[in-house]
């Protein structure tokens, strides 16, 4: 599980392969990428940094770098952001409809495909995935992103999973989804820490 420090805390569980990072971690990345040895896993984490570092300020508590391995030879990396802001209006049904759509609607997406996600808490939930098109980036990513509220219905939930590995697209998309299935806003009950794990993109999910 995951804290958060934000003016609504909220705790999550990510799948084995994801490290937290933020944008002083790059120098750390490149060595990591040296190391892999995958003469694509450096352009992807160049990307994923410039990404990471233009989010600053805009109200994201948390991100996490995805490194799976890939046969033969390879490793899919991927970006996962939390963000947290206050909500526009009182009613959360409403908040996650119009955050939706308007994900939806950016002129960055392409073919974006949309849908309501049941979670137990009985919070509204809205899933919305595609490929998108970023600024000085050459290539396409794919991106789903999760948009909830939290229980005090003063603040939007929005979680991101991006990555230029386009071919995991549908796998990525549960990723997201079955982590916002782990979302809770109350701290959960202590228990010993897991041991480090890795494992295959088509193998993390939850």
């Amino acid at each position: 599980m995951t804290r958060q420090t934000s003016p609504s805390p909220v705790w999550f569980r990510l799948p084995p392969g994801f490290h937290d990072i933020s944008p002083g971690d790059r120098a750390a990345l490149n060595a990591v990428a040296d190391a892999l040895g995958s003469a694509d896993v450096q352009p992807e984490l160049t990307q994923l940094m410039d990404g990471l570092e233009k989010l600053v300020g805009h109200d994201v508590v948390h991100t996490s770098i995805g490194l799976h391995p890939e046969e033969p030879v390879g490793v899919a990396t991927s970006l996962f952001s939390l963000t947290v802001r206050p909500a526009e209006q009182p009613n959360p049904r409403l908040t996650v409809a119009r955050a939706a759509l308007a994900i939806a609607r950016s002129p960055h997406w392409t073919s974006p495909i949309s849908r309501f996600v049941d979670l137990s808490s009985g919070l509204p939930c809205c899933l919305v995935a595609g490929t998108i098109s970023v600024p000085d980036v050459e290539h396409r990513l794919f991106q789903a992103r999760v948009a909830t509220v939290h229980p005090d219905g003063r603040h939007l939930l929005v979680l991101d999973l991006t990555s230029a590995s386009i071919q995991h697209a549908d796998a990525y998309t549960d990723i997201l989804e079955a982590v916002a299935h782990t979302a809770c806003f109350s701290d959960p009950e202590a228990s010993p820490p897991e041991a480090a794990a890795t494992s295959r993109i088509l193998e993390v999910l939850l």
